[in-house]
C-alpha cells in the first residue's frame, strides 16, 4: 500500500491529503518533520541516508525525518519514525517550522511545510540499515565549517535550517546553566 502525505497550504492548514509519490512528482506542498538529536555534550547526531532512498540517498541528513500520514500528529509521527530509524525514542519539543522546495533527481520536487523538532538523546543509535546508512555524532562548529565546504555531501533542508537549530540549541544550553 502507498503512503499518504498531508497536503497543506503556506499557513499551515490541511487542505486533502495524496499518495507520496505522486505529491513529490507534482511538487504539492505537504507536511514534514525533521527532528535533529543532540548528546549532552553538544554533538549533532546524523544519519547518512540509506542509497537505496528515492530522493537524497547516500547524503548525511539530521538525526531523522519523515512525513506523518493523515490524522497522525506530527510529534507521534516523529515519535515513530525516530523509533523505526534510528532505533531510540527521547523527548521531542517543536522549536520552529519553515517551508522549502527544492528539484531532485528522478523528476522530484520536495515541497514541504518542515516542522523542526529538537531532542536529547546519550545512548548509541541501533539503525535500522533500510533507512539508514551509517550515523555519527558531529560537532556543531565543525558541521557548520562542513556543510560550507562540502553542501553536496549534506540533504538541502539540512543546510537550510542547521543555523536556525544551532541558535536554538544554544538557548536551550544556556537555560540548563542557570
Amino acid at each position: 500500500m502507498q503512503n499518504k502525505v498531508i497536503l497543506v497550504n503556506k499557513k499551515d492548514q490541511e487542505i486533502g491529503t495524496e499518495f507520496k509519490m505522486k505529491a513529490h512528482k507534482e511538487g504539492k506542498l505537504h507536511l514534514a518533520f525533521s527532528i535533529f538529536v543532540f548528546n549532552s555534550q553538544g554533538d549533532l547526531l546524523l544519519q547518512k541516508r540509506s542509497s537505496k532512498k528515492y530522493h537524497s540517498g547516500g547524503l548525511w541528513s539530521n538525526t531523522c525525518c519523515s512525513h506523518p500520514g493523515p490524522g497522525e500528529i506530527i510529534l507521534s509521527a516523529a515519535h515513530k519514525r525516530l523509533k523505526e530509524e534510528m532505533g531510540f525514542d527521547c523527548d521531542l519539543t517543536g522549536e520552529f517550522s519553515f517551508i522549502y522546495r527544492i528539484k531532485l533527481n528522478k523528476g522530484i520536487t520536495e515541497y514541504e511545510f518542515d516542522h523542526v523538532l529538537v531532542g536529547r538523546f546519550d545512548g548509541e543509535p541501533k539503525i535500522n540499515t533500510k533507512e539508514v546508512e551509517d550515523f555519527k555524532w558531529v560537532d556543531i562548529k565543525f558541521l557548520a565549517h562542513d556543510i560550507k565546504q562540502n553542501h553536496d555531501n549534506y540533504t538541502y533542508w539540512l543546510e537550510k535550517c542547521y543555523s536556525n537549530v544551532v541558535k536554538i540549541f544554544s538557548k536551550l544550553k544556556k537555560a540548563e546553566t542557570r
